[in-house]
Protein backbone atom coordinates (compact mmCIF):
# COMPACT_ATOMS: atom_id res chain seq x y z
CA UNK A 1 0.00 0.00 0.00
CA UNK A 2 1.09 3.42 -0.73
CA UNK A 3 0.52 6.40 1.29
CA UNK A 4 1.56 10.44 0.40
CA UNK A 5 2.79 12.58 3.02
CA UNK A 6 3.07 16.37 2.09
CA UNK A 7 2.98 15.56 -1.55
CA UNK A 8 5.86 12.73 -0.91
CA UNK A 9 5.46 9.47 -1.42
CA UNK A 10 6.09 6.92 2.02
CA UNK A 11 5.75 3.26 1.78
CA UNK A 12 4.42 1.79 4.43
CA UNK A 13 5.29 -2.11 3.54
CA UNK A 14 9.16 -1.94 4.09
CA UNK A 15 10.13 -3.15 0.61
CA UNK A 16 13.53 -1.65 0.27
CA UNK A 17 14.34 -2.90 4.28
CA UNK A 18 12.84 -6.48 3.31
CA UNK A 19 15.09 -6.73 -0.24
CA UNK A 20 18.19 -5.43 1.90
CA UNK A 21 17.52 -8.21 4.47
CA UNK A 22 16.64 -11.06 2.07
CA UNK A 23 19.91 -9.90 -0.40
CA UNK A 24 22.33 -9.26 2.04
CA UNK A 25 25.58 -11.37 1.56
CA UNK A 26 24.87 -10.65 -2.59
CA UNK A 27 25.50 -6.95 -1.40
CA UNK A 28 27.98 -7.48 0.81
CA UNK A 29 29.84 -9.93 -2.07
CA UNK A 30 29.18 -7.10 -4.46
CA UNK A 31 30.96 -4.65 -2.31
CA UNK A 32 33.96 -6.43 -1.15
CA UNK A 33 34.33 -7.66 -5.14
CA UNK A 34 34.13 -3.97 -6.16
CA UNK A 35 36.97 -2.78 -3.20
CA UNK A 36 39.26 -5.58 -4.50
CA UNK A 37 38.88 -4.63 -7.94
CA UNK A 38 39.63 -0.57 -6.59
CA UNK A 39 42.50 -1.71 -4.09
CA UNK A 40 45.29 -1.25 -6.57
CA UNK A 41 44.46 2.03 -7.96
CA UNK A 42 43.56 3.20 -4.68
CA UNK A 43 46.92 2.38 -3.23
CA UNK A 44 48.98 3.14 -6.10
CA UNK A 45 51.33 5.62 -5.11
CA UNK A 46 52.13 8.56 -7.73
CA UNK A 47 56.18 8.09 -6.93
CA UNK A 48 55.87 4.39 -8.68
CA UNK A 49 56.51 3.86 -12.40
CA UNK A 50 55.23 0.94 -14.26
CA UNK A 51 58.17 -0.28 -16.82
CA UNK A 52 56.36 1.85 -19.63
CA UNK A 53 56.54 5.02 -17.63
CA UNK A 54 59.67 4.14 -16.58
CA UNK A 55 60.83 3.32 -19.99
CA UNK A 56 59.32 6.39 -21.19
CA UNK A 57 61.13 8.62 -18.43
CA UNK A 58 65.13 6.70 -19.39
CA UNK A 59 64.74 7.51 -23.08
CA UNK A 60 64.30 11.47 -22.01
CA UNK A 61 67.75 11.02 -21.27
CA UNK A 62 68.01 12.51 -18.38
CA UNK A 63 66.93 10.23 -15.21
CA UNK A 64 69.04 9.09 -12.72
CA UNK A 65 69.19 5.39 -12.02
CA UNK A 66 70.05 4.51 -8.24
CA UNK A 67 69.94 0.39 -7.91
CA UNK A 68 69.35 0.16 -4.40
CA UNK A 69 70.02 -3.97 -4.34
CA UNK A 70 73.25 -5.52 -2.47
CA UNK A 71 76.43 -5.44 -5.11
CA UNK A 72 75.94 -9.09 -5.34
CA UNK A 73 72.68 -9.02 -7.05
CA UNK A 74 73.98 -6.13 -8.65
CA UNK A 75 76.63 -8.02 -10.21
CA UNK A 76 74.32 -10.34 -11.64
CA UNK A 77 72.31 -8.22 -13.47
CA UNK A 78 70.90 -4.07 -13.61
CA UNK A 79 69.45 -1.76 -15.81
CA UNK A 80 72.05 0.06 -18.22
CA UNK A 81 73.78 3.06 -16.56
CA UNK A 82 72.24 1.92 -13.55
CA UNK A 83 74.40 3.53 -10.37
CA UNK A 84 74.79 0.62 -7.39
CA UNK A 85 74.05 2.40 -3.76
CA UNK A 86 72.73 -0.10 -1.61
CA UNK A 87 69.52 1.07 0.57
CA UNK A 88 71.61 1.12 3.92
CA UNK A 89 74.01 3.40 2.16
CA UNK A 90 71.62 5.82 0.98
CA UNK A 91 71.48 7.91 3.41
CA UNK A 92 74.81 8.54 3.90
CA UNK A 93 75.84 8.91 -0.22
CA UNK A 94 72.50 10.81 -1.34
CA UNK A 95 74.59 13.69 -1.81
CA UNK A 96 76.52 12.02 -4.44
CA UNK A 97 73.08 12.37 -6.48
CA UNK A 98 71.81 15.57 -8.56
CA UNK A 99 68.22 17.09 -7.18
CA UNK A 100 67.54 18.68 -10.81
CA UNK A 101 67.65 14.79 -12.51
CA UNK A 102 64.63 12.53 -11.98
CA UNK A 103 65.84 9.25 -10.22
CA UNK A 104 64.42 5.69 -10.71
CA UNK A 105 65.08 4.07 -7.67
CA UNK A 106 64.98 0.23 -8.50
CA UNK A 107 65.33 -3.16 -6.39
CA UNK A 108 64.30 -6.55 -6.78
CA UNK A 109 60.60 -6.48 -6.58
CA UNK A 110 59.81 -3.00 -5.81
CA UNK A 111 58.89 -2.88 -2.02
CA UNK A 112 62.98 -1.69 -1.07
CA UNK A 113 62.74 0.79 -3.93
CA UNK A 114 59.60 2.58 -2.54
CA UNK A 115 61.88 3.38 0.38
CA UNK A 116 65.04 4.52 -1.42
CA UNK A 117 62.44 6.77 -3.35
CA UNK A 118 60.58 7.93 -0.21
CA UNK A 119 64.34 8.99 1.47
CA UNK A 120 65.58 10.58 -1.99
CA UNK A 121 61.78 13.10 -1.35
CA UNK A 122 62.31 13.70 2.19
CA UNK A 123 66.03 14.86 1.07
CA UNK A 124 64.07 17.17 -1.26
CA UNK A 125 64.40 14.76 -4.79
CA UNK A 126 61.27 16.45 -6.93
CA UNK A 127 61.46 13.69 -8.81
CA UNK A 128 62.07 10.39 -7.37
CA UNK A 129 60.63 7.48 -8.31
CA UNK A 130 60.12 3.69 -7.39
CA UNK A 131 60.31 1.08 -10.17
CA UNK A 132 56.85 -0.94 -9.96
CA UNK A 133 58.04 -4.71 -9.88
CA UNK A 134 61.53 -3.75 -9.46
CA UNK A 135 64.24 -5.59 -11.81
CA UNK A 136 62.57 -9.07 -11.76
CA UNK A 137 59.87 -6.79 -13.74
CA UNK A 138 62.02 -5.22 -16.58
CA UNK A 139 63.80 -8.67 -17.00
CA UNK A 140 60.33 -10.56 -17.64
CA UNK A 141 59.91 -7.76 -20.44
CA UNK A 142 62.78 -8.95 -21.91
CA UNK A 143 64.24 -5.11 -21.61
CA UNK A 144 67.86 -4.63 -22.25
CA UNK A 145 70.20 -5.58 -18.81
CA UNK A 146 73.55 -4.86 -17.96
CA UNK A 147 76.18 -7.24 -16.58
Amino acid sequence: MLLFYNGTLVSNDWTFVKFFIDNIWLILTALVSGGALAWPALTRSKHNLTILQATQLLNKGKAVIVDVRTPEEFAAGHLRSAKNIPLKELAAKIGELDKSHPVLVVCAAGVQSVKGAGQLAQAGFAEAYSLDGGFAAWQEQGLPVAK
